[in-house]
């Protein structure tokens, strides 16, 4: 560059789900190269590791002129934004622009570190655990208080799904979500048996691991059904179950618990009909073993024929269905 030349500015920036000092190699050449490199913030969690790097920064809030003058003659000036002065400097250098009244030096915008994939879960979990401990209802709330709302948000998931509503089935995630995160939040104050959202994603993972070993083994799986098969059997496995009905949760709703028994007993090889009976529970079963075997969730097909029961029922009153 030659002595005239207005020089340049580069903001750095990291983001905070990142460990401070993890700067990409650009970051790390820019960082270097600078001659001036500028941190209005003393307590910037990236300064350690600068400083021990032999960076030298200046702990200088600049206006937008003085960011400007510092790059006279060819200089590049780095700074490290943060806090409440990054918004009325870059608006600041935007209305130094927009003058025409001095030459801007060139702008650059570097992120020093991305977030990875499932990086927001890490706020999520701050986010709850502030909650946690300040907010009056949620401080007292319980597992077995909120098991309520499990399995509320577990039925308006599915009625997302059924509607096909994206933005419904978006929100309905994050309720879900929730209800995982609120819990575990919970489970770290147990004064016998603590666990935290960590252990629970971390035996999450095992588990998925150890019962896909066509995906992160040796074995092989070329259908749908040979995954379940060897799903059934490593969980079979880790649970040390006596019978196939163990572990079928009997507060289900009916239909689903029928067809979770019937379909137990079907991939067992298990020849064993649904018993029959005087009274319309045993028809229901009847129907419901039925239905699995036939590859239909008894409680979707079910929902879906009370909808259209709804909507003629509205009919009848002269409402629209979906009024």
């Amino acid at each position: 560059m030659t002595s005239e030349s207005p020089g340049r500015v580069v903001l750095l920036t990291a983001s905070h789900r990142v460990a401070p000092g993890l700067l990409s190699w650009p970051a790390w050449r820019a960082l270097g190269d600078a001659d001036r490199v500028l941190c209005p913030d003393e307590d910037h969690p990236q300064l350690p590791y600068l400083r021990e790097a032999g960076i030298a920064v200046e702990p200088l809030r600049p206006t937008a002129e003085e960011l400007v003058a510092a790059c006279a003659g060819g200089r590049t000036v780095l700074v490290l934004p943060s806090g409440e002065g990054d918004r009325a400097l870059t608006d600041g250098l935007a209305r130094l622009a927009g003058s025409g009244r001095v030459a801007m030096p060139d702008l650059e915008l570097l992120p020093g570190s991305y977030d990875l994939p499932g990086a927001r879960l890490l706020d999520l979990v701050q986010i709850m655990d502030r909650i946690r401990r300040a907010c009056p209802w949620t401080s007292r709330q319980t597992h077995r208080g909120l098991a309520k709302y499990a399995i509320e948000e577990a039925y308006e998931l599915v009625e997302a799904i059924e509607d096909g509503d994206r933005h419904e089935l978006r929100e309905e995630l994050g309720d879900v979500l929730l209800q995982v995160v609120f819990h575990a939040r919970i489970a770290e104050e147990d004064p016998e048996e603590p666990f935290s959202v960590d252990d629970v994603a971390g035996t999450l993972v095992e588990k998925l691991i150890l019962r896909h070993p066509h995906v992160f083994g040796d074995e092989t799986a070329e259908t749908p059904e040979e995954v379940r098969e060897h799903w059934l059997r490593t969980k079979a496995i880790e649970k040390r179950r006596e019978s196939v009905t163990d572990g079928v949760p009997v507060g289900q709703p009916g239909l689903a618990l029928a067809a979770k028994l019937g379909g137990r007993a079907r991939t067992a090889g298990l020849d064993v009909p649904p018993p029959t009976g005087e009274g319309i529970g045993y028809e229901l079963l009847g129907l419901a073993v039925r239905a699995e075997a036939a590859g239909v969730d008894p409680e979707a097909a079910l929902r879906a024929a009370a909808r259209t029961y709804r909507d003629a029922i509205r009919a009848a009153e002269g409402l629209t269905p979906d009024a």
